[in-house]
Order: structure tokens, then C-alpha cells, then sequence
């Protein structure tokens, strides 16, 4: 049966959805054979030569071009995603850069191509991906690899919580096959990640280390939040909507009551104004901000309100409502000469440079008015 959100947010979010459309056909008009990664001068750079092809966020406007050609049916939205897509070959072939975000590359392009269009080459890429990323699991730790290095074993004990992001690639395999073994990676993983990176007050590890002889968590590191021990707002958001589809595929509750955990926590954290902090624990004459934080946890809180009670389905949507008009009022950038949409990102609390154009926050955005309006294609 269909869930159905408030219907006044439901009128709001087809009118944004609308107004995106028309200023999205533009910017795919002006960005043909592109894989864009942040802009320059407001219009988007590209990612797509061989010594950027593989960057983990390279499948993120395919993903967007997806969404937007399930919901209005251009052709240039599908033209340019399969260019991506086939493009993407490149990274499938490059063993050292197979890693644990297969499902951002091949979820958002060729599963979703697959999912349109039934398409066949679609499906070999997307189970190809699946295979790899199934293989990364530690058996000793139960947790999937993040990063590769050169041969020398430095990161073989390294996982991150952004993972939990992309085991519905390998959930998305065993639905398909019916190939149980997919899913029960995907479950290793994830019961293993409640313990290794949910911590007691619902706040979560950027990444963990352990021994991969032993699978024994030896300790946490900050990553791209402030410092170990602080509250990296994307890594929320990445365990927020992470535990919710991992509930969503496998029906199991321990990942439903996770996700209720950290939204909580989550929920608890966000300024009254909308504006979400890069880190939770950064100081509050702290200005940076990032917006792709917001779009992800009001995609969770939009999804996790559907399997809640009816007190926590209110409180859910009522902050993803407030994230998103806030976003849309005063974080997008609507004007048809700029390609991106949200204004204020951040990769990581200790770099140099915030509050900037980032495309995975853009893919966020739209996924969640989709949602909210209907046009979604479900690609998690």
C-alpha cells in the first residue's frame, strides 16, 4: 500500500518538484558528457577524465538525471545518464579503486537504468559492482572494507559508517538473483556496525579500525568531523537513512530501533533555524554549514516515519519538513544560469575550505521533494 504524506506538504513539494524540473533541463542541456563533482563560476566542472573517473561521488547526477527522468520524462535527463553510466566502465575495470561505495557509483546509474529500462548491460555492471563489494567483507570483523591502499595493508582494517549507504546494492542483488548470500553480507555488516559505530547517545564513529587478522575494533577515528569522539553530521545522516533501508530490505527491527536511535540523537542536535552544523560538536560561533547533511537526514526521516508510530511519524516529519523548506528558502540557488542548487556544503570539518556546491547534495534535495511529491524512483 502507497504511504501517503500530508497532503498540503505533498502540494508543496510537486510545485518544487516543478520548478526543478525547468531549471534541471537547462543545466542538462548546458552539461552533456559531464560527471560533475563541485562548480566553478557556478557551472558544474568535470570528474569524468581518467585520472578523476573513479571519485566515489561519480554517480551521484547520473542518479539525479535517473529521478528526474522517472518524474518528467525528458531525454536529455536519460541521454546524459547513460553516457555516465557507460563512462563509469572505466572505474568497474580498476580493481584499486573498487571500494566500499559501489552502490553510490552503480545504484544511482546502472541500477536504476536496469530498473527503467530493463536493461541487460545494466544489470551485468550493477552485479559486477555487487560481487566486488560483497567480497570486501572481514570475516573476522564482520564489517566491509572502506578504502583500498597500495598493496600495503594499511586501511585492511579500516571500516566507515558511510557503508551502511551502500549495502542496499548488495540487498538490491539478492532481490534480484535470489542469491541469499548478498543479504547476508549486507546483514553482517550492519549488525556488526551497530556495535562498532552506534555509540551509547545515538551519535556515531566516522571510522573504525581494527585488526584484520582478528577482526578485534582496536579504536574510532575522527575522519571528517571535528576530532574522535565529536558528531560528523553527514556520518548521522549516512546511519540515520543507512539503518532505515537496511530495516526496509530485511524487515529485522534491531535496525529499525537503530535508526530511531540516531534520529533521535539527530533530532535532539538540530538548530530550531534549520541550519545544520557540519559538526554537531563544533563551537556555535562556527559558521560552517552543510546543507548535504540536511537533504540526507530528511530522506531518512521521510522514509523512517513510514514503518513508526503515529507520535513518531509526526515528530519525524515535522524537522524533515523543516530541513527542507529551509534548504529551499534559503540555501537553493534557483537561477537558471547556475547549475547547482544547494549553496553551503562541506566535505569534511578540517579541510580549508566550506560552505560550497557539493553534487551529492543536490541528488539529496531532489530525491527528498520527490519523495514528498510522488516522483521518486526508489533507488536504495
Amino acid at each position: 500500500m502507497e504511504y501517503k504524506y500530508n497532503s498540503e506538504d505533498v502540494l508543496w513539494a510537486k510545485k518544487i518538484a516543478d520548478r526543478l524540473n525547468e531549471k534541471e533541463k537547462i543545466v542538462a542541456e548546458r552539461n552533456e558528457k559531464k560527471i560533475p563533482y563541485l562548480t566553478k563560476n557556478g557551472i558544474f566542472d568535470d570528474w569524468s577524465d581518467k585520472e578523476h573517473v573513479c571519485w566515489w561521488t561519480n554517480g551521484f547526477y547520473g542518479g539525479m538525471l535517473w529521478q528526474l527522468y522517472h518524474g518528467y520524462k525528458e531525454d536529455i535527463y536519460k541521454k546524459n545518464a547513460k553516457w555516465i553510466e557507460e563512462k563509469l566502465d572505466e572505474n568497474l575495470m580498476n580493481y584499486m579503486e573498487m571500494d566500499h561505495d559501489s552502490g553510490f557509483k552503480w545504484l544511482l546509474t546502472s541500477v536504476a537504468s536496469y530498473k527503467i529500462s530493463g536493461d541487460k548491460e545494466s544489470k551485468n555492471r550493477s552485479m559486477l559492482a555487487a560481487g566486488n563489494l560483497a567480497g570486501r567483507i572481514n570475516k573476522e570483523a564482520g564489517l566491509i572494507r572502506a578504502w583500498n591502499d597500495e598493496d600495503t595493508g594499511d586501511t585492511a582494517g579500516w571500516a566507515i559508517i558511510d557503508c551502511m549507504m551502500n549495502l542496499p546494492l548488495l540487498y538490491w542483488a539478492s532481490e534480484t538473483t535470489k542469491d541469499p548470500r548478498f543479504c547476508h553480507i549486507a546483514k553482517c555488516h550492519a549488525d556488526h556496525a551497530i556495535k562498532a559505530f552506534v555509540r551509547e547517545d545515538g551519535s556515531v564513529n566516522h571510522i573504525v579500525c581494527f585488526d584484520p587478522q582478528t577482526g578485534k575494533i582496536i579504536k574510532s577515528l575522527g575522519g571528517q568531523g571535528m576530532k574522535e569522539g565529536s558528531s560528523w553530521t553527514r556520518g548521522q545522516s549516512w546511519a540515520l537513512y543507512g539503518f532505515t533501508l537496511s530495516y526496509i530490505h530485511t524487515g529485522d527491527r534491531k535496525y529499525l530501533e537503530t535508526a530511531k536511535k540516531v534520529a533521535e540523537y539527530v533530532i535532539s542536535q538540530i538548530p530550531e533555524d534549520g541550519i545544520v552544523p557540519v559538526d554537531f560538536c563544533q563551537e556555535k560561533e562556527c559558521d560552517w554549514e552543510d546543507d548535504t547533511a540536511s537533504a540526507i537526514f530528511a530522506c531518512g526521516l521521510l522514509e523512517l516515519e513510514k514503518h513508526v508510530s503515529q507520535d513518531e511519524k509526526e515528530k519525524y516529519h515535522k524537522v524533515a519538513m523543516l530541513l527542507l523548506k529551509t534548504l529551499t528558502e534559503k540555501r537553493c540557488n534557483w537561477n537558471e544560469d547556475t547549475d547547482y542548487l544547494l549553496e553551503k556544503c562541506s566535505a569534511a570539518y578540517n579541510d580549508e575550505n566550506h560552505n560550497f556546491t557539493i553534487i551529492y547534495g543536490d541528488y539529496y534535495y531532489i530525491e527528498a521533494i520527490f519523495k514528498l511529491a510522488g516522483k521518486e524512483l526508489f533507488l536504495w
